[in-house]
């Protein structure tokens, strides 16, 4: 049976990945199964080599840092024991660490530049949904960052100054206000009653006496 060979390329960075069908999971000509060995190498930088461990161990720690870059948030990925790390560098550039499991061997340490970094990410990306290299990568699903790991990029000084600002223009407008004058209050004059005109009674008119009836004469 021939040894597979696939390799990704991109400006700073090549990932070749060596391997075998898998014959128990009914693998086609053509397809890797079985991770046999893969190299990654960076422009002007050693060639890195390792087994399937290591490559799952970049998968792990690579895909999620870069995550976090885009989210703005620096975070490192990976511990001194695991296999690779990640971490940002004080200069803007990203420290990568790979760690071989055979005693005595010193870490070797790669520092990369966002390109590099973003063509690292690609290689791992473009290898990951090769339909040709069929292996079950052991990755995390991917979930939205919480609003406490946004938080956490955002400075202190930043996150407190909209708050500090519109208590203080608040301030300063209520004490603006308490120096303007109070508007002077006009009472109504009252009318005297002697200025007043009575007003005009209506003329009483004569009593009419009641009318005499004529003397009618005696009989003598």
């Amino acid at each position: 049976m021939l040894k597979l060979s696939y390799r990704y390329d991109q400006t700073a960075a090549r990932l070749k990945v060596e391997g075998l069908p898998d014959i128990s999971a009914d693998h086609g000509d053509g397809v890797i199964g079985i991770l046999s060995t893969w190299t990654l190498q960076f422009v002007g930088s050693p060639e890195l080599e390792g087994k399937r461990e290591h490559l799952e161990a970049m998968l792990a720690t690579v895909l999620p840092y870069a995550r976090f870059r885009l989210s703005g948030v620096s975070r490192r990925c990976g511990d001194d024991a695991s296999p690779v790390s990640l971490a940002p560098a004080e200069d803007g550039r990203h420290q990568l660490e790979l760690r071989s499991s055979q005693p005595g061997v010193e870490p070797l340490s790669i520092s990369l530049d966002d390109a590099e970094l973003c063509d690292l990410v690609r290689c791992l990306d473009a290898m990951r949904l090769d339909q040709r290299v069929q292996i079950a990568w052991p990755l995390s699903t991917d979930r939205p960052l919480a609003r406490r790991e946004l938080a956490e990029r955002v400075p202190l000084v930043n996150r407190l100054a909209p708050s500090v600002l519109g208590g203080g223009a608040f301030l300063l407008v209520a004490g603006l206000v308490s120096l303007l004058p109070l508007p002077e209050v006009k009472t109504p004059k009252s009318t005297s009653a002697s200025t007043e005109q009575p007003a005009e009674q209506p003329a009483e008119r004569p009593a009419q006496s009641a009318p005499t009836e004529p003397a009618t004469p005696q009989a003598e």
